[in-house]
Protein backbone atom coordinates (compact mmCIF):
# COMPACT_ATOMS: atom_id res chain seq x y z
CA UNK A 1 0.00 0.00 0.00
CA UNK A 2 1.28 3.24 -0.92
CA UNK A 3 1.34 6.50 0.75
CA UNK A 4 -1.48 8.02 -1.28
CA UNK A 5 -3.95 5.03 0.06
CA UNK A 6 -2.66 5.15 3.35
CA UNK A 7 -4.04 8.81 3.25
CA UNK A 8 -7.16 8.41 2.05
CA UNK A 9 -8.13 5.79 4.34
CA UNK A 10 -7.12 8.14 7.25
CA UNK A 11 -9.70 10.62 5.57
CA UNK A 12 -12.11 8.25 5.36
CA UNK A 13 -11.22 7.07 9.63
CA UNK A 14 -11.59 10.70 10.36
CA UNK A 15 -14.83 10.90 8.63
CA UNK A 16 -16.01 7.78 10.23
CA UNK A 17 -16.39 5.75 7.54
CA UNK A 18 -13.99 3.00 8.30
CA UNK A 19 -13.79 1.32 11.73
CA UNK A 20 -10.08 -0.46 12.79
CA UNK A 21 -9.38 -3.74 12.15
CA UNK A 22 -8.03 -5.87 15.31
CA UNK A 23 -4.48 -6.25 15.82
CA UNK A 24 -2.70 -9.14 16.23
CA UNK A 25 -0.38 -9.59 19.21
CA UNK A 26 3.38 -10.22 17.95
CA UNK A 27 6.55 -10.39 19.07
CA UNK A 28 9.80 -8.93 17.27
CA UNK A 29 13.51 -9.53 18.92
CA UNK A 30 16.43 -7.25 18.42
CA UNK A 31 19.36 -9.83 17.64
CA UNK A 32 22.68 -7.85 18.47
CA UNK A 33 26.27 -8.87 18.22
CA UNK A 34 29.53 -7.61 19.15
CA UNK A 35 31.89 -6.24 16.44
CA UNK A 36 34.94 -4.24 16.38
CA UNK A 37 33.14 -0.45 16.23
CA UNK A 38 30.23 -1.52 18.84
CA UNK A 39 27.36 -3.28 18.78
CA UNK A 40 25.52 -4.48 15.61
CA UNK A 41 22.04 -5.81 14.64
CA UNK A 42 20.65 -8.40 12.39
CA UNK A 43 18.00 -6.91 9.87
CA UNK A 44 15.85 -8.70 7.30
CA UNK A 45 14.61 -7.54 4.14
CA UNK A 46 11.30 -8.49 3.49
CA UNK A 47 10.07 -9.54 0.28
CA UNK A 48 8.53 -7.37 -1.98
CA UNK A 49 4.80 -7.87 -3.03
CA UNK A 50 4.41 -9.09 0.64
CA UNK A 51 1.05 -7.90 2.21
CA UNK A 52 2.91 -5.96 5.14
CA UNK A 53 6.23 -4.48 4.73
CA UNK A 54 7.27 -5.54 1.81
CA UNK A 55 10.61 -3.89 0.80
CA UNK A 56 10.81 -3.50 4.40
CA UNK A 57 14.15 -3.78 6.66
CA UNK A 58 13.22 -5.81 9.54
CA UNK A 59 13.57 -7.50 12.60
CA UNK A 60 12.72 -11.65 13.00
CA UNK A 61 9.60 -11.83 14.12
CA UNK A 62 5.96 -12.51 13.61
CA UNK A 63 2.38 -13.15 15.36
CA UNK A 64 1.61 -15.34 17.85
CA UNK A 65 0.29 -18.79 17.32
CA UNK A 66 -2.07 -20.50 19.29
CA UNK A 67 0.23 -23.09 20.29
CA UNK A 68 2.67 -20.46 21.63
CA UNK A 69 0.09 -20.27 24.72
CA UNK A 70 0.93 -24.31 25.51
CA UNK A 71 1.42 -23.28 29.71
CA UNK A 72 3.64 -27.13 29.67
CA UNK A 73 6.42 -25.13 27.57
CA UNK A 74 10.46 -26.21 29.29
CA UNK A 75 10.89 -22.50 30.61
CA UNK A 76 14.07 -21.03 32.18
CA UNK A 77 14.27 -17.35 33.61
CA UNK A 78 11.63 -15.07 34.69
CA UNK A 79 8.24 -16.20 34.78
CA UNK A 80 5.17 -15.27 32.49
CA UNK A 81 3.66 -12.79 35.26
CA UNK A 82 7.13 -11.26 35.42
CA UNK A 83 7.05 -10.25 31.70
CA UNK A 84 3.47 -9.38 31.97
CA UNK A 85 4.15 -7.43 34.47
CA UNK A 86 6.99 -5.72 32.26
CA UNK A 87 4.51 -5.75 29.21
CA UNK A 88 1.17 -4.89 30.49
CA UNK A 89 -0.15 -8.22 29.52
CA UNK A 90 -1.73 -11.24 31.36
CA UNK A 91 0.31 -13.93 32.16
CA UNK A 92 -1.11 -16.48 29.50
CA UNK A 93 -0.68 -13.56 26.49
CA UNK A 94 2.98 -13.16 28.19
CA UNK A 95 3.79 -16.62 27.83
CA UNK A 96 2.98 -16.77 24.52
CA UNK A 97 4.61 -13.70 23.36
CA UNK A 98 7.77 -15.21 24.53
CA UNK A 99 7.03 -18.56 22.92
CA UNK A 100 6.41 -16.41 19.64
CA UNK A 101 9.55 -14.24 19.94
CA UNK A 102 11.81 -17.83 20.46
CA UNK A 103 9.64 -19.44 18.00
CA UNK A 104 9.68 -17.33 14.85
CA UNK A 105 13.73 -16.53 15.44
CA UNK A 106 14.46 -19.85 14.83
CA UNK A 107 12.25 -19.94 12.24
CA UNK A 108 13.38 -16.55 10.32
CA UNK A 109 16.98 -17.09 11.53
CA UNK A 110 18.08 -20.57 12.45
CA UNK A 111 18.97 -19.21 16.08
CA UNK A 112 17.33 -21.05 19.14
CA UNK A 113 17.32 -19.88 22.21
CA UNK A 114 17.37 -22.97 23.73
CA UNK A 115 19.27 -25.51 25.92
CA UNK A 116 19.13 -28.39 28.35
CA UNK A 117 19.17 -26.18 31.51
CA UNK A 118 18.61 -22.90 32.71
CA UNK A 119 22.67 -23.22 32.67
CA UNK A 120 22.98 -24.31 28.88
CA UNK A 121 22.41 -23.18 25.73
CA UNK A 122 22.51 -24.67 22.19
CA UNK A 123 25.49 -24.11 20.25
CA UNK A 124 25.03 -25.11 16.35
CA UNK A 125 21.87 -26.01 15.35
CA UNK A 126 22.62 -25.30 11.66
CA UNK A 127 22.50 -29.21 10.76
CA UNK A 128 20.43 -30.81 7.89
CA UNK A 129 18.38 -32.81 10.94
CA UNK A 130 17.66 -29.09 13.20
CA UNK A 131 16.69 -27.82 9.43
CA UNK A 132 14.13 -30.43 9.34
CA UNK A 133 12.96 -29.56 12.85
CA UNK A 134 12.88 -25.81 11.77
CA UNK A 135 10.92 -26.60 8.69
CA UNK A 136 8.49 -28.30 11.02
CA UNK A 137 8.05 -26.00 13.31
CA UNK A 138 7.84 -23.23 10.29
CA UNK A 139 5.20 -25.35 8.51
CA UNK A 140 3.34 -25.76 12.10
CA UNK A 141 3.61 -29.28 11.68
CA UNK A 142 4.55 -29.33 15.62
CA UNK A 143 4.74 -26.52 18.08
CA UNK A 144 7.87 -25.16 19.93
CA UNK A 145 6.94 -26.44 23.32
CA UNK A 146 6.34 -30.42 21.38
CA UNK A 147 9.74 -29.48 19.86
CA UNK A 148 11.72 -28.81 23.51
CA UNK A 149 10.08 -31.65 25.38
CA UNK A 150 11.49 -34.08 22.41
CA UNK A 151 14.56 -32.71 22.43
CA UNK A 152 15.20 -32.32 26.37
CA UNK A 153 15.28 -28.60 26.20
CA UNK A 154 13.91 -25.57 27.99
CA UNK A 155 13.31 -22.31 26.41
CA UNK A 156 15.50 -19.53 27.55
CA UNK A 157 13.11 -16.80 28.69
CA UNK A 158 16.72 -15.20 30.70
CA UNK A 159 18.37 -14.38 27.18
CA UNK A 160 15.64 -12.17 26.15
CA UNK A 161 15.04 -8.40 27.33
CA UNK A 162 11.53 -6.43 27.36
CA UNK A 163 12.70 -3.18 24.66
CA UNK A 164 9.24 -1.67 23.63
CA UNK A 165 5.74 -1.98 23.12
CA UNK A 166 4.39 -0.56 19.33
CA UNK A 167 0.80 -1.11 17.73
CA UNK A 168 0.45 -0.53 13.84
CA UNK A 169 -2.29 2.46 12.86
CA UNK A 170 -6.04 2.10 12.98
CA UNK A 171 -6.37 3.11 9.22
CA UNK A 172 -3.69 0.14 8.56
CA UNK A 173 -5.69 -2.76 7.41
CA UNK A 174 -3.48 -5.06 9.09
CA UNK A 175 -2.41 -4.46 12.11
CA UNK A 176 -0.46 -5.80 14.94
CA UNK A 177 0.41 -5.37 18.57
CA UNK A 178 4.06 -5.77 19.02
CA UNK A 179 6.39 -5.98 21.89
CA UNK A 180 9.60 -5.58 21.00
CA UNK A 181 12.68 -7.59 22.85
CA UNK A 182 16.69 -8.10 22.94
CA UNK A 183 18.49 -11.11 22.69
CA UNK A 184 22.41 -11.37 22.31
CA UNK A 185 23.27 -13.92 19.21
CA UNK A 186 23.93 -16.74 21.27
CA UNK A 187 27.96 -17.77 20.94
CA UNK A 188 28.58 -21.23 18.38
CA UNK A 189 25.13 -20.59 16.95
CA UNK A 190 24.93 -18.51 13.41
CA UNK A 191 22.17 -16.50 11.60
CA UNK A 192 21.49 -18.56 8.41
CA UNK A 193 19.23 -18.03 4.86
CA UNK A 194 16.11 -19.88 6.23
CA UNK A 195 12.23 -19.55 4.97
CA UNK A 196 10.83 -17.21 2.22
CA UNK A 197 10.14 -14.34 3.55
CA UNK A 198 13.30 -12.10 3.22
CA UNK A 199 15.60 -11.79 0.02
CA UNK A 200 18.31 -10.27 2.13
CA UNK A 201 19.95 -10.40 5.39
CA UNK A 202 22.48 -7.51 6.83
CA UNK A 203 24.25 -7.11 10.24
CA UNK A 204 24.70 -3.36 10.55
CA UNK A 205 25.50 -0.98 13.21
CA UNK A 206 22.59 1.00 14.36
CA UNK A 207 23.27 3.89 13.32
CA UNK A 208 25.02 2.84 9.55
CA UNK A 209 21.51 0.83 8.98
CA UNK A 210 20.05 4.16 9.36
CA UNK A 211 22.32 6.07 7.46
CA UNK A 212 22.22 4.21 4.56
CA UNK A 213 18.95 4.68 4.15
CA UNK A 214 17.78 1.28 4.58
CA UNK A 215 13.62 1.15 4.08
CA UNK A 216 12.03 0.47 7.89
CA UNK A 217 8.62 1.29 9.36
CA UNK A 218 8.97 3.84 12.07
CA UNK A 219 9.59 1.09 14.54
CA UNK A 220 12.37 -0.40 12.88
CA UNK A 221 13.75 2.91 13.03
CA UNK A 222 13.28 4.18 16.50
CA UNK A 223 14.69 0.82 17.65
CA UNK A 224 17.75 1.42 16.01
CA UNK A 225 18.22 5.04 17.03
CA UNK A 226 17.84 3.82 20.93
CA UNK A 227 20.51 1.64 20.03
CA UNK A 228 22.97 3.53 18.42
CA UNK A 229 24.48 5.29 21.57
CA UNK A 230 25.75 1.63 23.21
CA UNK A 231 29.35 0.76 23.13
CA UNK A 232 28.38 -3.21 23.58
CA UNK A 233 25.75 -5.59 23.75
CA UNK A 234 25.96 -6.25 27.26
CA UNK A 235 25.56 -2.03 27.70
CA UNK A 236 21.87 -2.37 25.94
CA UNK A 237 20.53 -5.82 27.54
CA UNK A 238 21.30 -4.26 31.16
CA UNK A 239 20.07 -1.27 30.45
CA UNK A 240 16.52 -0.90 32.63
CA UNK A 241 13.85 0.51 30.77
CA UNK A 242 10.17 1.01 31.60
CA UNK A 243 8.07 -0.29 28.34
CA UNK A 244 5.36 1.90 27.21
CA UNK A 245 3.07 1.60 24.68
CA UNK A 246 3.40 3.61 21.62
CA UNK A 247 0.52 4.09 19.66
CA UNK A 248 1.44 5.89 16.12
CA UNK A 249 -1.80 7.77 14.51
CA UNK A 250 -2.18 9.34 11.29
CA UNK A 251 -4.12 12.45 11.40
CA UNK A 252 -5.60 14.64 8.84
CA UNK A 253 -4.87 18.20 9.62
CA UNK A 254 -7.08 21.14 9.26
CA UNK A 255 -6.02 21.41 5.57
CA UNK A 256 -6.70 17.89 4.76
CA UNK A 257 -3.02 16.79 4.58
CA UNK A 258 -2.26 14.05 6.24
CA UNK A 259 0.53 13.42 9.14
CA UNK A 260 2.47 10.80 10.77
CA UNK A 261 2.31 11.55 14.57
CA UNK A 262 3.31 9.48 17.95
CA UNK A 263 2.53 10.52 21.81
CA UNK A 264 4.20 13.74 22.51
CA UNK A 265 4.01 15.45 18.99
CA UNK A 266 2.18 18.55 18.78
CA UNK A 267 -1.14 17.11 16.39
CA UNK A 268 -1.25 13.76 18.25
CA UNK A 269 -4.95 13.49 19.23
CA UNK A 270 -5.78 13.46 23.09
CA UNK A 271 -9.23 11.91 22.48
CA UNK A 272 -10.89 9.89 19.08
CA UNK A 273 -11.93 12.53 16.97
CA UNK A 274 -15.12 10.72 15.65
CA UNK A 275 -16.43 11.04 18.72
CA UNK A 276 -14.56 13.86 20.31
Amino acid sequence: MDLSELEELARAFARGDKVPSEPRHASTVVLLRDAADGPEAYLLRRVKGMAFAGGMHVFPGGSVDPDDEDAEIGWAGPPAAEWGRWFGASPGLARALVCAAVRETFEECGVLLAGESADHLLEDVSSDEWEAERVALEAREQSLSQLLARRGLVLRADLLRPFAHWITPEVEPKRFDTRFFLAEMPAGQACRHVGGEADERVWARPQAAIDQGLRMLPPTHNSLQQLAGYPDVRSALDDPREITLVAPKLVVLPDDTVKFVVPGDVDYPTSDPRTA
